[in-house]
């Protein structure tokens, strides 16, 4: 299938610059108009579902107003306490000044008021169980077969239900409120309850201190036992390992490791030196005089320098056997001797003085090692010791801790104060909390209301029926030719002024022949827009056969039909209308015509054309054939070759042939027509026809090779559909009405005869 034929609109390569770039003006004045677009359709929406928003309005308003005079007055009394932050016993050193509140304990106290035991105190107290006000909150009251367990549960359920206790907020206020029918019972029971709590945080916070005071008292013999334990351990360890003043010795230890340590560091060092000096002399034995810096052996190689540089040059002058040659050579024999001498002494100074110093080394690392284990030795008895020591200083303080609370807790004991203090006592009141007549009722206006919109939105979400010629442009790549208004949306705003604002409008049958009998309607003027633009979409040549069809039945395409034939004929030149539904004939009974004779009679060949043919008064230049009697196969007949040459004879008689066929998604006469006429208009129906119908209905006759020239979208409500609007009526209303005081009156179809 051809891309055009798709359901969806047909996509558009996006220019190379915006239009806000080329047109900023027009492109802020198109945003504005988009937003007061969105705001316009909303509003629509709204007028469109107007009569489900009053309904559920009114229906939730009428509700909850029933309700609110219906309803018991409940009353509230409230109390007010003030309760401080309080240890749970109080001492000599604190009570000026009280740890601050903190929201766990405050949130606690709110607890605490809410307690069964509080509450069944109170219930008790009241004698509650026998009162018919606070009987009447509590269900299943007065059977005598209920057990004592179940009636207790069920009377403090009750309590606790009309019972309210919060925190205002950054105090530290509770406020204790009451509900019930009766006000007087409800002030009497949050002062009762206010009451009990009072006696009850004082009893507590008084039990609290003597248990207390009885604990620590036992505590107390039991630390002391403790401390004498621990210091008898201490002073057994100290005689057994013959501790005096372990710290002192600790430091000495410590004192001889380090300088142990420092002089093992030192003949380290000078072990590496001495060995070094070694190995090179070992590897140069010439060289030991600069290793050691020897002087005799430096002048010694000295001198034997210079002797034989003169035995050099003696040898020269005179020869070897010269006594001065002689007698230099003998000393440098002699030099000689004593340096090789020299060097033996200074190598065994070497060695002797590395293997000292490795000796020495030795020493000090197994002094050092020796050091260590005496000092791992003390530090093994200072922990035991330190151990004995912490528990017996722990147990000490604790003892004396104890002591000091004990003398304390003993006095706070007799002292009566207490941390809740009653800001307000609950009064009477004289003012119903609930039902609040007034609040309620507007409340259930805005509830109702704001669901009203709610499911008017859900409906028109879930509203997939096509609504105007923008909907039929989005899903088909079709135009739309015309929008014909509904009848009834184009009264006057205010009904009752109808008579006296002279606006012409069609009523009943007369909408399918709006064209005729009310021409100055705007309903007329839509079809003359309608024929306009069938004329102009083949241009040059106008369509001369012409099908109207529809997706379903009622959708309008019979009265489309018909006015389209009346405003073609209004035009001039011969105009013929044929009602091609032969299974439910619909043109012949508005135009009066008989069914005995017509189409399907001429496609069976049971009687001629002309026979069939009946001519209309007015115009005069209107023919209409009717559908004749009920064939039993239809769209054989239409798809037979006597139709392809009935319309051929048509075409040579009549300027447009308009055809009215039946739903294209019933049955398949109108595809099958629309392969004969020049092309279709597609009527649908706003707020009715569903857009996948739309969809199909035009993929049908594009698939059987018809042409659509357009879509009708027929029967839209001017009210509510935001398409023309109020001032379209208004216009066309005061236009037509100026006009129709100088029309003659209308024309009536003369007597029918066949020609």
């Amino acid at each position: 299938m051809p891309d055009y034929q798709e359901a969806a609109p047909l996509e558009r390569k996006p220019p190379a610059r915006s239009r806000a770039e080329l047109y900023p003006a027009i492109a802020q004045e198109g945003d504005s108009f988009e937003i007061s677009s969105y705001l316009r359709t909303y509003w629509n929406i709204l007028l469109k579902r107007r009569w489900t928003i009053l309904a559920i309005t009114f229906a939730v308003t009428t509700l909850v107003t029933i309700f609110a005079f219906k309803t018991r007055p409940i009353y509230r009394a409230t109390a007010r306490v003030e309760v401080e932050a309080t240890s749970q016993y109080q001492t000599m050193q604190n009570l000026d000044q009280p740890p601050p509140t903190s929201d766990t304990f405050l949130k606690t106290q709110v607890d605490v008021l809410k307690s069964d035991n509080l509450a069944w105190t109170t219930i008790e107290q009241l004698r509650l169980d026998r009162n018919p006000e606070f009987n009447s909150l509590a269900r299943g009251a007065g059977d005598s077969q209920e057990p004592e367990g179940a009636a207790r549960t069920r009377l403090v359920q009750a309590f606790k239900s009309a019972l309210n206790v919060q925190l205002a907020d950054g105090t530290e206020i509770l406020e204790v409120s009451f509900e019930s029918p009766d006000p007087a019972l409800a002030a009497r029971v949050s002062n009762a309850l206010v009451s009990n709590y009072t006696q009850y945080n004082f009893l507590t916070m008084y039990d609290a201190t003597r248990q207390a005071s009885a604990w620590l008292e036992q505590r107390m013999d039991e630390m002391k036992a403790q401390v004498e334990k621990s210091q008898q351990a201490l002073v057994d360890y100290e005689r057994k390992n013959s501790i005096i003043d372990i710290g002192n010795r600790q430091s000495v230890l410590e004192a001889r490791l380090a300088n142990l340590s420092a002089d093992m560091t030192t003949a380290q060092n000078d072990l590496a030196q001495k060995q070094s000096v070694y190995q090179l002399a070992q590897a140069n034995p010439q060289d030991v005089g600069l290793l050691v810096q020897d002087m005799l052996l430096q002048q010694l190689e000295g001198k034997y320098g210079d002797l034989k540089t003169q035995y050099v040059d003696l040898m020269g002058r005179y020869g070897p056997n010269f006594p001065k040659v002689v007698r230099v050579r003998d000393q440098m024999n002699e030099v000689e001797s004593l340096m090789g001498q020299e060097r033996k002494r200074v190598f065994s100074q070497i060695q002797h003085d590395e293997q000292a110093a490795l000796v020495r080394e030795q020493i000090l690392a197994a002094a050092v090692d020796k050091e260590k284990e005496a000092i791992g030795k003390s530090n093994q008895l200072l922990i035991e010791q330190n151990i004995l020591q912490h528990e017996f200083e722990t147990n000490q303080d604790l003892y004396d801790s104890l002591l000091k609370h004990v003398k304390n807790a003993t006095i706070s004991a007799g002292l009566k104060a207490n941390n809740v203090h009653v800001v307000d006592q609950a009064m009477t009141p004289t003012v119903p909390v609930r039902p609040q007549k007034s609040r309620d009722i507007a409340v259930g206006l805005i509830i109702g209301a704001m669901l009203g919109i709610t499911v008017a939105f859900t409906q028109e979400g879930l509203d997939s029926s096509v609504k105007n010629a923008e909907d039929v442009e989005r899903f088909i790549p079709a135009p739309a030719l015309a929008v014909i208004p509904a009848a009834g949306s184009l009264g006057p705003r205010r009904p009752w002024l109808a008579g006296a604002s002279g606006r012409v409008m069609p009523e009943g049958d007369a909408v399918s022949l709006a064209v005729l009998k009310t021409p100055s309607s705007p309903l007329a003027e839509a079809y003359r827009t309608l024929r306009t633009s069938i004329l102009l979409s083949t241009a040059p040549r106008p369509p001369q056969t012409i099908l109207v069809t529809s997706a379903q039945s009622n959708e309008g395409k019979t009265c489309t039909a018909l006015n389209l034939a009346l405003s073609l004929a209004q035009r001039g030149g011969q105009v013929l209308i044929i009602d091609s539904d032969l299974r439910r004939p619909s043109i012949g009974r508005t135009l009066g015509l008989t069914e005995k004779k017509g189409l399907s009679g001429v496609l069976t060949g049971a009687h001629e054309l002309d026979d069939a043919l009946v001519h209309l008064a007015s115009p005069a230049n209107l023919w209409a054939l009717a559908a004749g009697p009920r064939p039993p196969n239809p769209a054989e007949l239409l798809s037979s070759p006597t139709m392809e040459q009935l319309l051929a004879n048509l075409r040579g008689r009549f300027d447009h042939v308009v055809f009215d066929s039946p739903p294209l998604l019933a049955v398949t006469d109108a595809t099958v027509l629309s392969t004969f006429t020049d092309g279709v208009i597609l009527v649908v129906e706003s707020g009715v026809t569903q857009r996948n119908a739309l969809v199909r209905s035009y993929k049908m006759i594009q698939g059987a090779g018809g042409r659509i020239l357009g879509i009708v979208v027929n029967k839209l409500d001017l009210r509510h559909d935001g398409y023309y609007g109020y001032n379209y009526r208004r216009y066309y209303g005061s236009y037509y009405r100026s006009e129709s005081s100088a029309e003659q009156p209308e024309a009536k179809p003369a007597n029918l005869k066949g020609t």
